[in-house]
């Protein structure tokens, strides 16, 4: 991770199982400046048991009702797709994560080389999990979605404690999608406060304006879900952002970027040009004969400012005009 904003396409599962579409949705990412894409990896009988209900926005967009392995079996790609996903993403150009979902899936992913992890809102709780991930030394971006400060405080304590490389705290709201009264974009700051790390954030809420605002907030990451068509089926399509948008939210984010600039309080260069044409100066009210001396009557202040400044104004006032003054005549003094 360099200086810019790093902004992640959360691809997901919305490849819906299909290796093509996940190919597709690489070239996508890549063509919409996204730094990275990032997929979700797992064995669906490692990661839920086969009583776990689908969440209720899962049964909405979905359109059944189904336990939730049932509904990630259907979703899941083989570890060797994840193989043929990263060479592709090396060829196309962009970054690959993908996020476990398991600790053998932990395994996997550390085989494939991948530079730092992307720990999800439920895994925060996953002791065993989360010990994995430490140990690789690497560093972590965790999304803190559904958490309690302290229950981020555990997660964070046990990552460091057992070797984890720096740690990157994402905000996030885990209602798919987030509503804008939930988002509560100021705990970003309260994490950033609180930790004294990199900060940044993981949107679900519909369109791109959020994700904007916490880059001039001062996110240092940025994740988003993105489909190919919102109206294709899965249960993720329709809390994603379509590709023309993705675009336009990589642009703005960039902007913002540049925009925020260093802090330091000083005149921007083409901004040079304009101080004497906006600014005023120190003339004559009317007309001074020499030997006169300034008052508050016979002085005022116009464009442009190229004179003496206004702020000096109490050092002209008494002095006596050294020659005579034309009407709106720069003083001298």
């Amino acid at each position: 991770m360099d200086n810019r904003v790093l902004v992640i396409a959360e691809a997901g599962v919305n490849h819906n199982g299909n290796i093509d579409i996940a190919k597709k949705m690489i070239e996508v990412a890549k063509e919409c400046g996204a730094d990275i894409v990032k997929f979700q990896t797992g064995k669906a009988e490692l990661v839920t048991s086969k009583f776990a209900e689908m969440a209720n926005y899962q049964k909405r967009n979905v359109g059944c009702d189904k336990s939730q392995i049932e509904l990630l079996e259907t979703l899941e790609l083989r570890y060797e797709d994840f193989d043929i996903l990263k060479e592709y993403c090396n060829k196309v150009g962009i970054g690959f994560l993908s996020t476990p979902f398991e600790v053998n899936s932990i395994h996997y992913l550390e085989s494939l080389g991948c530079e730092f992890w992307k720990v999800p809102s439920g895994e925060i709780t996953n002791y065993p999990y989360l010990k994995e991930i430490a140990k690789t030394g690497k560093k972590v971006i965790l999304s803190t979605g559904m958490c309690t400060m302290d229950e981020v405080h555990c997660a964070y304590n046990l990552l460091k404690k057992n070797g984890a490389g720096d740690i990157t705290l994402l905000h996030c709201t885990t209602q798919y999608p987030t509503e804008y009264n939930d988002v509560n974009l100021k705990a970003m700051l309260t994490l950033r406060d609180e930790f004294q790390v990199q900060v940044g954030y993981s949107d679900h809420t519909r369109g791109i304006s959020i994700p904007i605002a916490a880059v001039a907030m001062g996110a240092r990451v940025i994740e988003k879900h993105f489909t190919l068509d919102r109206n294709m089926e899965g249960p993720d399509h329709k809390a994603s952002i379509e590709p023309d948008e993705f675009m336009q939210m990589v642009k703005e984010i960039r902007n913002v970027e540049i925009a925020m600039g260093n802090g330091e309080k000083a005149p921007a260069e083409g901004e040079l040009e304009n101080i004497n044409i906006a600014r005023k100066s120190i003339v004559a009210a009317r007309v001074i004969c020499e030997g006169e001396q300034f008052t508050e009557e016979n002085l005022t202040t116009k464009r442009p400012g190229n004179g003496i400044s206004p702020m000096r104004w109490e050092e002209v006032i008494g002095k006596v005009a050294k020659r005579k003054f034309a009407y709106d005549e720069l003083i001298e003094i």
